[in-house]
């Protein structure tokens, strides 16, 4: 895909979202937002995955490592055509297989359930090292919250991608800075991002997280490297796309009610309308 059509896709995106936590008057708009982008650009672009063929041995993997963005990848799986568009209004409804956070068993196209912080890019280093042992040629992503890095269990995991030498593995930061509290910097600081993953053997790059040019030219880098693992750290803007939810903590676990929604989605109109004349 081009990049204006990966922009066409991403705007949809954040209009599935919207549209999602909406219905289910709760869930995370904030952090899939900001990460709208970059499931649009794994979705639509990198991984080696096929709708009609979920569990193909070959598939590229992800593991969404902050798992409570869920609404963020259910959206890109339905627009990708994993299931159909009109099951995302039913997120977090009983008997819906979209939960508020990821189910592997009862979802097509996800390879990991998730929502403990830290887990997610645990098993995806399993994944990876399970690649290397058997000769497997697929590759493993994961996506993390930069809240998400003050678990601990995310360094044992680093650590061990890097004493593996696991260069199948991408690490995916969303660094936006906030977390439910606040600023990551307020409760407990991660900075600096990058200088730690070096520590701990990691290839880095930092992009910016809404720019698909960027995006494309790090994920094209990340599969040149031998020998180590790839962090991609992004920078990007907590709620992007909806003005009132831009870079406001209150939006990390909040339902937007009737009238937020059609500004939220009035905004979304505007920008693909914007789009579309380019």
């Amino acid at each position: 895909m081009t990049n204006l059509e990966l922009q066409k896709m991403a705007n949809e995106v954040r209009k599935d979202i919207i549209a999602e936590v909406h219905s289910a008057k709760s869930g995370h708009p904030g952090g899939s937002l900001s990460a709208a982008d970059v499931f649009t650009y794994l979705y639509f672009e990198e991984m080696n995955i096929d709708p009609k063929d979920p569990k193909k041995p070959d598939r590229d993997r992800f593991v969404l490592s902050k798992g409570h963005t869920a609404p963020g990848l259910y959206a890109a799986l339905a627009e990708r055509g994993f299931f159909p568009k009109e099951d995302l209004t039913t997120l977090r409804q009983i008997g819906s297989h979209l939960q508020g956070h990821p189910c592997m068993q009862h979802t097509p196209g996800l390879d990991m359930s998730s929502g403990s912080l830290g887990q997610g890019i645990s098993a995806a280093v399993g994944m990876a090292l399970s690649a290397k042992v058997f000769g497997d040629s697929f590759r493993v992503y994961t996506l993390l919250g930069d809240g998400e890095l003050q678990e601990g269990e995310v360094w044992e995991a680093s650590m061990f991608a890097s004493a593996k030498k696991l260069d199948n593995l991408c690490v995916i930061v969303d660094n936006n800075n906030l977390q439910i509290d606040g600023t990551i910097e307020e409760v407990n600081s991660p900075y600096p991002i990058d200088e730690k993953f070096k520590a701990f053997g990691f290839h880095v790059i930092n992009v910016n997280g809404h720019d698909f040019d960027e995006l494309r030219s790090a994920f094209a880098e990340a599969k040149t490297v031998k020998g180590q693992p790839t962090v991609i750290i992004m920078k990007t803007v907590k709620g992007k796309g909806v003005s009132f939810m831009e870079n406001n903590a209150a939006w990390h676990g909040s339902a937007p009610n009737d009238e937020q929604y059609a500004v939220a989605m009035a905004d979304l109109e505007k920008a693909g309308e914007a789009l579309c004349q380019k």
